[in-house]
């Protein structure tokens, strides 16, 4: 990791970049695919799953029997049980009761929540079956009350699907399930295919590729959740921290994946040292080491002056995830506004929002945090309006309305309150 000190605030663009492929050539692989999955369907899939995957699938959706006998240990169901009841609790305590105001007499005014009837879960595979991302997922789509969910996550290289994905899906309700991964399962979802049913709304976290992908979805009429790409962290840390937390931490974001990214900002240069000694001990014993070795190529440790500075760099920056140990916690909590989830203090790891203590682990990335929330369970419903005017309400409020329609020249809308108002009077 390399260590900045003291950087000229004009030098964030640069400093703060994170990795990125060209946009350019993404953008013409997620093209093409999206137009042969379009026109070919299924078969579309299933060369490209050929292709990235190295499999060909007879089948693409996973069969009832194997989805109900699917098994993981005792230990791992009882962890997954545990983390479900948390997430469940935080998103249930979410929901909230239809709001109606009458906004002067006669006119009444209300809004109420609805379920996106049909939405589409990206479950990412490869190196790391993300299963704990199904429970982010299913989860509050279940409460909210969606009517079709589907789930598309990549084979491994026999064609099968892992077997805590399967079960996850399972205890989380979903009964469409289908073995497919990266652009084409968002192309599948976007148009639906003989298998794959189109969705009105794309979750779940990937990599450049499927993020990519799913801002094309945009185009097409779909929505998705928010653009989140590869994983990052940036640890703000004082004198207070322990060091080889803070150096799990960072090391638990470089083994997402090769293009992830782990920014420490201190104001210690002595943690900032003890740290990357940590850190070079703790790497050895990692099973991802040479992913997580190419992240922290990608890392950095800037080491400022004062508390100002740290929080103009995280608000600059705009993390996925901020941890944060302080022994002045309340200024960063009243300054800082961009970060899509915040630890605090030495004993609240990351990974505890990542798979257990009951906050939503999919969350903005690459600095889309200054302007997305990640999900919650408003994410998988809409708002509707609603209005009813009375008799004596329209006769309050029509000549507000009249005046100004008659501003705007849109007749036709004043005469649709004029036309109502004359009948009245002749009444």
């Amino acid at each position: 990791m390399k260590t900045i000190i003291n950087p000229d605030p004009k030098t964030f663009k640069s400093l703060l970049s994170r990795p990125q492929n060209s946009e350019r050539e993404m953008e013409k692989v997620v093209a093409e695919i999206f137009q042969e999955v379009k026109k070919k369907g299924d078969a579309a899939v299933r060369s490209y799953t050929a292709l990235f995957d190295g499999v060909q699938l007879e089948t693409i959706q996973v069969s009832k029997e194997i989805l109900e006998t699917a098994t993981v240990p005792k230990k791992l169901q009882s962890a997954i049980q545990i983390a479900k009841q948390n997430i469940e609790a935080f998103h249930r305590a979410q929901n909230t009761a239809p709001i109606k105001v009458e906004t002067m007499p006669g006119v009444q005014c209300w809004q109420e929540k609805k379920p996106i009837e049909k939405v589409g879960l990206y479950i990412p595979g490869g190196t790391a079956p993300l299963f704990s991302s199904i429970l982010m997922l299913a989860i509050p789509a279940q409460i909210a009350g969606c009517s079709e969910i589907v789930l598309c996550t990549p084979p491994n290289s026999e064609g099968e699907i892992n077997p805590a994905i399967l079960y996850c899906a399972r205890v989380c309700g979903i009964t469409k399930v289908f073995k497919v991964g990266g652009i084409q399962a968002i192309a599948a979802m976007t148009y639906g295919t003989e298998s794959i049913p189109a969705v009105y709304k794309l979750f779940g976290p990937g990599n450049q590729y499927v993020t990519a992908a799913k801002q094309y979805a945009t185009r097409q009429g779909v929505a998705i959740d928010m653009p989140a790409g590869p994983s990052e962290l940036l640890v703000c840390a004082d004198d207070s921290a322990n060091a080889s937390f803070i150096a799990s931490d960072m090391l638990s974001q470089a083994e997402h994946g090769a293009d992830s990214q782990v920014i420490l900002v201190t104001t210690s240069q002595t943690l900032s040292a003890e740290v990357q000694t940590e850190i070079d001990l703790q790497l050895n014993a990692l099973a991802r080491k040479s992913i997580a070795e190419q992240a922290l190529e990608n890392s950095k440790t800037i080491i400022v002056d004062s508390k100002e500075e740290a929080v103009q760099i995280i608000n600059f920056y705009a993390p996925e995830h901020l941890i944060l140990v302080s022994e002045d916690e309340p200024y960063y909590l009243s300054k800082i506004v961009n970060a899509g989830s915040v630890f605090l203090g030495n004993y609240t790891p990351e990974s505890a929002g990542d798979y257990a203590s009951g906050t939503n682990h999919t969350l903005p990335t690459n600095g889309y945090a200054k302007q997305y929330s990640g999900v919650t369970l408003d994410s998988f419903m809409k708002t509707m309006s609603f209005q009813k005017i009375s008799k004596q309400g329209l006769e309050k409020l029509g000549e507000t309305i009249e005046i100004m329609a008659a501003a705007e020249g849109l007749f036709a809308h004043k005469n649709a309150v004029s036309l109502r108002l004359k009948s009245q009077n002749d009444e």
